[in-house]
């Protein structure tokens, strides 16, 4: 097996498998010997925080209670109740979609449905979670803001007594940056992408690359979390070498190529994200091919 040094996150759940961002889809993950994974919040219209990877009902992956896809434009997270998001099949992916271009080889659990952050947490047990805040600054009135998703995500954490096997992050640097501030103990890490780093003063609430001699690492560190979670393809030997001189550990997303996951741990990458953490435990174990 791969070094416990060495996390391997299943993206979603393992949604290259199973449903994404459902309790039955970490179930049998971890069934298969995932024990860290990575998710995706909001915030319903009750205040309920809920499991959902876009600010709106994915119309790819959910159909209504009488069983028919939704079609955009489709509703908020923000703007449903928690009773009527639960209402929603989130356990097949549409066929034809993208989606399922994309993941020909998920299996269906139809009746999944959008899960609580609560009910997650005692799903998952022991696992490791890295919790990721759903804000877009871009689109600011279709989310609460980051600090109360963060708050409110805290508020779950804490009732579950699962501060030690959680950690937060966010393109939208507010969240972590507020919890850095409220509640340093917590672990935190902050998204970088492209497009996000060619907006960092917006995506990053003021900070800007230039302001770092261009060095995204080196702005990570400056908000004194510990983490940095880049697109994997923007990240080299080099970048991860000097993200470690600065007490970062690195987390590249998504990695789903077994050369790709090969390459970052021979340069010293942390662990990285993905949709296939069974297959990244098979690569790093045994340089499946």
């Amino acid at each position: 097996m791969p070094s416990p040094s060495f996390v391997i996150q299943g993206h979603r759940g393992a949604r290259a498998l199973f449903p994404e961002n459902t309790v039955e889809g970490f179930r049998r993950a971890m069934a298969l010997g995932v024990a860290a994974f990575e998710l995706d919040v909001g915030v319903s219209a009750d205040g309920v925080v809920v499991l959902s990877h876009d600010l709106a009902l994915n119309p790819d992956i959910t159909r209504d209670p009488g069983g028919a896809w939704l079609t955009l434009p489709t509703p908020l997270i923000r703007g449903l109740r928690y009773a009527e998001l639960a209402a929603f099949d989130v356990g097949r992916i549409r066929p034809g979609s993208a989606t399922a271009a994309r993941f020909p080889d998920q299996v269906p659990i139809d009746g999944a449905r959008i899960p609580s952050l609560a009910a997650t947490l005692d799903a998952t047990a022991d696992a490791a979670l890295t919790i990721e805040l759903k804000t877009d600054p871009t689109r600011p009135d279709d989310s609460v803001g980051g600090a109360a998703m963060a708050d409110a995500v805290m508020r779950v954490v804490d009732a579950a007594g699962s501060a030690h096997r959680v950690m937060v992050e966010s393109f939208d640097w507010r969240g972590p940056r507020h919890l850095r501030r409220t509640r340093p103990e917590v672990a935190c890490a902050l998204l970088t992408a492209p497009d996000t780093v060619a907006a960092a003063q917006l995506w990053w609430d003021g900070p800007d690359p230039a302001d770092f001699g261009g060095s995204v690492a080196r702005a990570v560190a400056e908000e004194g979390v510990g983490t940095w979670v880049p697109e994997h393809t923007t990240v080299g030997a080099e970048d991860i070498v000097a993200a470690h001189a600065l007490g970062l550990a690195v987390l590249p997303w998504t990695v789903n190529d077994p050369a790709a996951m090969r390459r970052l741990r021979a340069w010293g990458a942390d662990g990285l994200i993905t949709d296939r953490p069974d297959l990244a435990l098979r690569v790093l174990a045994h340089g499946a091919r």
